[in-house]
């Protein structure tokens, strides 16, 4: 997502098996990510982290307590500060939900799933450079 304009600017779609995290480097790629990048504590471990650092990216991802472990007040304080960026991004997750008929995809194989979400992907953007044009009629 384009946390500026919020924006889809890039996905993957997989099978339901794989999770998330272990899809993340089809989404960071050069030109797709700044200098750092923001997620939920699932996508947190330690391979996780030397891959960010192998591409040169900071990284932003929430920390999580432990069972007989909470998370420290300095914690909790450097995940409400991530929260800040990563709301801006969930917005777009949330609008797709909400308003456009749910996440939830009833097809048939991975290729029409594929065409369903980068439609919703689509319809989203395109909802979303009318706002913009709204708040910005005149670009420079």
């Amino acid at each position: 997502m384009d946390r500026q304009h919020k924006l889809v600017r890039r996905y993957h779609v997989s099978n339901a098996a794989l999770h998330d995290s272990q899809a993340v480097d089809h989404l960071l790629m050069k030109g797709n990510t700044g200098a750092g990048v923001w997620a939920d504590p699932a996508y947190r471990s330690a391979e996780m982290e030397a891959r960010l650092r192998a591409s040169r990216l900071k990284s932003h991802i929430h920390r999580k307590g432990k069972r007989g472990k909470p998370l420290t007040e300095q914690g909790k304080a450097s995940n409400r500060t991530k929260s800040t960026v990563r709301a801006r991004v969930e917005h777009v997750f949330g609008a797709q939900t909400n308003d456009m008929g749910g996440t939830l995809v009833r097809t048939i194989g991975l290729v029409r799933a594929k065409a369903k979400i980068g439609m919703k992907n689509l319809a989203y953007n395109m909802r979303r450079l009318v706002q913009l044009r709204r708040l910005n009629p005149y670009p420079a």
